[in-house]
């Protein structure tokens, strides 16, 4: 029975590493955004927390290689695993004043690093408990290694492929941290370990079934204006009403807007967005990548275009359909990456619209040379490309940047700003295309400031062709995008979250 608790022990630990870390990214992702650093900072805390478990769990075992001490480990793992979803904001409080880099290493540190160490101890300690004589020793750790392993292998499909959609984070969290607990209590039992022992067992279960009463599973609040929460495959997503505002917000950046009387949205860059279509003489075909609320998509739509939209979330769609009033002629909707469509599909189109893009989250290989190519491809003679970038003031290091690699696919290419005044951070809308970028029609006078004719005529008056004579060339092979992105990210991180 001791045998079988040893490896019961080690497929539970092993399977909740990668559980943990994978829903890392969830746990710290709403704020800091799911980058490149923050992947880094996850695996370097997981790697650093085994090593030292395998360093100080080794120890601890050959002084003193008791099975009760063994099935402590898990337990305190546990514990600390069920106390994450209410460390979480404290811990954020104190890293907001910190670079994003500091940030999201010091977050990922405090949260992770303790029960990832404790559960690095299971395997030594496993080892020693179950190795015989010495001639056994190297069986025992390949067989208990490559049982962990598995474990892990399982539990990182499980996880992202389909206990985060269906339980969500917090109850996935709690959910680990309580089969560690309940591991640790069997193990403790099995030891007929003595009182002091057996009363930090009940400590144990107590605490994490409280925490998992406790924490109820995220649900809709339309009182406070939480209208739907969802934990999809690819982020955490938000419907949230403010002061008669409606707002998509994935992974805690507001992405799409809309005002639900006039069905208008208020975020400028949509009205900027429309711009391209007085380029053509008459309504033609836009493949729109990025869907979020289905707002270009639907005035589009209304101009008398033809409408394709790739969008890699099948949730959003849902939320875009459920809450922001996109009809099902709005747009042909195709679930999959950009990139993937662009290569597969024989379709051609008078405009391709690149709005996949956030300020945590820019997708590195639909900004390279080479996807530029393949958008180009897909164009109809005289066809336009956009983009859709966040950047920090007009001329951003990624406004450059991404002008000089549109350059080595297109004959002009033009910035649209938005950002008033020119150094604040907001959106900007890149053009390109291999015939002169003019407008057929004049714009109309704006009315006034907050109109959708003042931000296109904002736009087009401040027009300007970036200078990208020595920005560097974005390629599949070098994308220095996310190092772009940090001040971006965190500038509008600050901004949402107001520190």
């Amino acid at each position: 029975m001791n045998r079988f608790f040893v490896f019961l022990a080690v497929v539970v630990s092993g399977a909740s590493i990668l559980a943990l870390e994978i829903l890392g990214t969830r746990i710290i992702g709403p704020f800091y955004g799911v980058s490149l650093y923050l992947w880094s900072a996850l695996i370097g805390v997981t790697l650093a927390a085994l090593a030292a478990g395998y360093a100080i769990g080794g120890r601890w075992a050959d002084r003193s290689p008791r099975l009760d001490r063994f099935a402590l480990l898990p337990g305190l793992a546990g514990l600390w695993v069920v106390a994450v979803p209410w460390l979480r904001q404290p811990v954020l409080a104190v890293a907001s004043s910190l670079g994003l880099r500091a940030a999201v290493l010091l977050t990922a540190t405090v949260l992770f690093f303790p029960p990832l160490m404790l559960l690095g101890m299971v395997s030594p300690f496993a080892i020693r408990l179950r190795a015989a004589r010495v001639e056994e020793v190297g069986r025992t750790a390949g067989n208990l290694y490559a049982v962990s392993t598995v474990a892990s292998v399982v539990a990182a499909l499980a996880t992202g492929f389909y206990l985060i959609p269906h339980l969500g984070v917090g109850r996935l969290t709690l959910a680990i941290g309580c089969s560690l607990v309940l591991v640790s209590v069997l193990g403790l039992a099995l030891a007929r370990s003595g009182r002091t022992t057996r009363a930090v067992g009940v400590v144990l279960v107590l605490g994490a079934g409280a925490a998992f009463v406790a924490l109820p599973p995220p649900r809709p609040d339309p009182e406070r204006g939480l209208l739907a929460v969802e934990e999809s495959a690819y982020a955490h997503l938000r419907v949230f009403e403010q002061d008669g505002l409606r707002s998509l917000i994935i992974d805690g950046v507001i992405h799409s807007a809309v005002d639900p009387v006039t069905l208008r949205s208020p975020l400028p860059y949509v009205d900027v967005l429309n711009l391209p279509a007085e380029f053509f003489a008459r309504p033609g075909e836009l493949l729109l990548v990025g869907l979020g609320g289905g707002s270009l998509a639907s005035d589009y739509t209304a101009r008398g275009w033809r409408v394709d939209a790739v969008e890699i979330d099948p949730a959003v769609t849902r939320l875009a359909r459920a809450h922001f009033f996109l009809r099902t002629r709005d747009a042909r909707v195709y679930h999959g990456d950009g990139r993937r469509y662009l290569l597969e599909t024989d379709r051609a189109y008078d405009l391709v619209i690149l709005d996949a893009f956030g300020s945590s989250s820019v997708p590195f290989h639909l900004v390279t040379r080479e996807a530029f190519a393949l958008a180009r491809d897909r164009l109809k003679p005289g066809g336009i490309l956009a983009l859709n970038i966040w950047a920090i003031g007009w001329h951003d290091d990624i406004v450059h940047a991404l002008a000089a690699t549109l350059r080595t696919q297109f004959a002009h290419v033009l910035a649209l700003p938005i950002a008033e005044p020119p150094d604040q951070l907001d959106n900007l809308i890149l053009l390109a295309s291999d015939r002169a970028l003019e407008l057929l029609v004049e714009l109309p006078h704006p009315a006034d400031r907050f109109s959708p004719e003042y931000n296109r005529a904002h736009a087009w008056d401040n027009r300007f062709d970036p200078e990208a004579a020595r920005a560097p060339i974005v390629t599949d092979d070098r994308n220095p995008v996310d190092l772009w992105s940090e001040r971006i990210n965190l500038a509008a991180r600050r901004l949402l979250h107001g520190s």
